[in-house]
């Protein structure tokens, strides 16, 4: 199976002549004459860019799916090969009836129709990992199921085992290939997928998004009904609403769009600033708004699949260097990229700081709904990687759903500023995070472990005093052996001087 695939995806390269892309693009020129030759009887009228894209549709789901992550590396890519592939759609017919019913009866151990009230044969939706059907539980619930494509896994691991190998040639053969890490690469893509294959992970996942928004008025995402999930199954609410692509639809029904953009942001930034655990994949295929009932006008979120997470550094880094670009403090920014250490600490701030300058100043000749937020700070990223900064995987999730949001929010509002709209937001943040509030909130966070040591107190501090004593005694015998030691060193030295001399004496003697 493997080198049949194998055969497939050189003969794929050579009908989109990628094979041309890599040997014209080798640095030293060294390969050059190879790629003249492998020109001749062969013409492409496209960009390099679309005819990447179009191999990679022909390969299939996997590799649709890696293209999809690779456009987020645009620390990586050329702009126009990044734009490319992120328009990359995930179009995957979907599977029989008879496997979906199938593939339930094995999570089961019973048929379907016994473990629903009703199940619905056909899919409402269908990608390349799983597929979705609409069902009743036996209390009258519906539902959403969600099944895993039957035999994803060994495909998935010979596409991946593929990917590596060629990555392995790659970093081999082609010097630039070395500085563009494609093992790394193909490691990261390979994380996220195996994720994505464990329905239970994106069923925790469902839960803790619901569980940070419970009582939000601007995002609904739907309960995970945990005894009938499994692996290769998830069961959870059924969302009713309208795609957030479909904005006609969308208008007829009265939704207001700009509170919809603005809405947007919000959501996204306080699960980055508040919560460090945010939805990574939010393309429009996975976003819809509620139009009925008491959530009319709030987003609904589906397929958790990849989730992003940021720890307290994180936080504080974006924080600082968002505030720090939009009031032109780029010392600030570098000192935080070398405060947290993304940088090396011998690197020269004033250094760093005119790179960001010169990259960034521009920018700001335009009005502020002209700037990009997710643009600059991906040109942070590239500036900082000349610095030797390593690549942050979380950030880059982080970016790639940045890039996301920003683009949604403006199809809904193409006046969407979201650096106006953002900048309140990250200030309320930042003094949340500094000053008596943020000491109030750690005193409290801290107070169950203080109250369970005080009591422990005077013991603990009898031990540490008792456990000096029993130190000085043992570093004074160590010291008196250790003299003990040099003291036996020495004589036996001297006896072996003296025992050498005599020696010597009766040999004479005996010559004499």
């Amino acid at each position: 199976m493997r080198l049949f695939r194998l055969v497939k995806i050189v003969s794929v390269s050579l009908k989109y002549g990628l094979d041309q892309m890599i040997l014209s693009s080798e640095p030293t020129g060294r390969l050059a004459w190879l790629a003249r030759l492998s020109r001749f009887g062969r013409r492409f009228d496209e960009p390099s860019g679309a005819r990447l894209r179009q191999a990679l549709e022909s390969l299939g789901p996997i590799f649709v799916k890696f293209g999809q992550m690779l456009s987020t590396r645009r620390d990586l890519l050329p702009p126009a090969i990044a734009e490319e592939l992120a328009r990359l759609q995930d179009r995957v017919p979907p599977f029989s009836s008879d496997e979906a019913l199938a593939q339930l009866e094995a999570a089961y151990g019973k048929h379907a129709d016994e473990v629903f009230a009703r199940f619905e044969r056909e899919p409402i939706a269908s990608a390349s990992i799983a597929q979705v059907h609409f069902a009743e539980l036996p209390d009258g619930t519906e539902v959403a199921v969600k099944i895993l494509r039957p035999g994803i896994a060994p495909v998935i691991a010979h596409d991946l085992a593929l990917l590596d190998a060629a990555a392995t040639i790659l970093e081999k053969i082609w010097p630039e290939g070395r500085r563009l890490k494609p093992r790394e690469v193909v490691a990261e893509f390979s994380k996220y997928l195996r994720d994505e294959l464990d329905l239970m992970r994106e069923a925790a996942n469902c839960s803790q998004l619901r569980r940070n928004f419970k009582d939000s008025e601007l995002l609904v995402v739907p309960e995970v009904h945990w005894d009938w999930c499994t692996t290769n199954v998830m069961v959870m609410e059924r969302m009713k609403g309208i795609p957030i692509s479909q904005l006609d639809t969308l208008r007829k029904a009265g939704i207001d769009l700009k509170a919809l953009s603005r809405a947007g942001v919000e959501i996204f930034f306080t699960q980055v600033f508040r919560d460090g655990f945010f939805h990574a994949d939010m393309h429009p295929g996975n976003i819809f708004v509620a139009t009925e009932g008491a959530t009319r006008g709030r987003y609904i979120a589906l397929d958790f699949g990849i989730i992003g997470t940021l720890n307290d550094t994180d936080k504080k880094y974006l924080a600082t260097n968002f505030l720090a670009f939009f009031q032109r403090d780029y010392r600030r920014v570098a000192l935080a990229h070398i405060e947290a250490g993304w940088v090396p600490a011998h690197t020269r701030a004033d250094e760093f700081e005119g790179a960001i300058r010169a990259v960034c100043e521009p920018i700001f000749d335009r009005p502020l709904k002209d700037i990009s937020f997710g643009k600059t700070l991906l040109r942070l990223f590239q500036t900082a990687r000349r610095f030797e900064m390593e690549v942050q995987p979380q950030l880059v999730l982080l970016q790639k759903t940045l890039l996301n949001i920003e683009g949604l929010g403006r199809q809904l509002d193409p006046d969407l500023d979201l650096w106006k709209t953002a900048k309140p937001f990250l200030e309320r943040w930042m003094n949340d995070q500094i000053g008596w509030r943020a000491l109030v909130r750690h005193m409290k966070d801290e107070a169950p472990a203080w109250a369970a040591t005080l009591p422990q107190l005077p013991r603990l501090v009898h031990q540490a005093l008792a456990s000096e004593k029993r130190d000085d005694a043992a570093r004074a015998e160590i010291a008196r052996l250790a003299a003990a030691n040099t003291r036996q060193r020495r004589w036996l030295v001297g006896a072996g001087v003296a025992l050498a001399a005599l020696a010597a004496f009766e040999a004479w003697r005996w010559l004499a």
